[in-house]
């Protein structure tokens, strides 16, 4: 556990105790983005994703006033161009109740924080274009908007279709 200079608020690194909380968290960020109707995510995936024999991603845990205050789940990226590792942080959030507590800022720079002592290039992250708060939350961090770059995804059926036009 990390504690931070804003009293009351500490960090640590999740277990799988938290599952329960960490999939309450995921449910209260995809309210805000209005995307609950995508979260297909439960308890025993999140389980074998995050402590199972192989852990795709990491979360730290804000404990604020010994109760569970945000979260951010991160894994590891690779740049070919630095020819190092990175961090994408996937999700951050804190508790609406919460915010401008500085919370959210001890979260993502124990990020910048970890990705300096694991000898990353990078750390990384997406915001929605809609979501104006974060965008200047970030940018006030000294965070830099890449506009050059478009996000692409493939998932279930056309992720299943595409997997089907490998000549393998």
């Amino acid at each position: 556990m990390i504690e931070t200079r804003i009293a009351g608020l500490s960090l640590r690194l999740a277990t799988a105790n938290d599952v329960p909380q960490i999939l309450s968290f995921i449910r209260q960020l995809a309210d805000y983005e209005k995307l609950l109707d995508m979260v297909v995510a439960d308890e025993a995936k999140l389980t074998a994703t995050l402590f199972g024999d192989k852990a795709y991603a990491e979360v730290v845990i804000a404990d604020y006033q010994g109760k569970p205050a945000g979260f951010a789940l991160f894994f590891h990226n690779y740049s070919t161009f630095l020819a190092k590792p990175g961090i994408y942080l996937e999700d951050l959030f804190v508790d609406p109740s919460l915010r401008g507590l500085g919370i959210g800022k001890a979260l993502i720079t124990y990020l910048a924080t970890l990705a300096v002592q694991r000898d990353c290039g990078r750390l990384e992250w997406s915001v929605l274009d809609w979501n104006q708060p974060a965008i200047e939350f970030y940018q006030s961090l000294g965070a830099q908007m890449l506009h050059d770059w478009r996000i692409n995804r493939v998932t279930g059926q056309t992720l299943q279709a595409m997997a089907g036009m490998f000549p393998g």
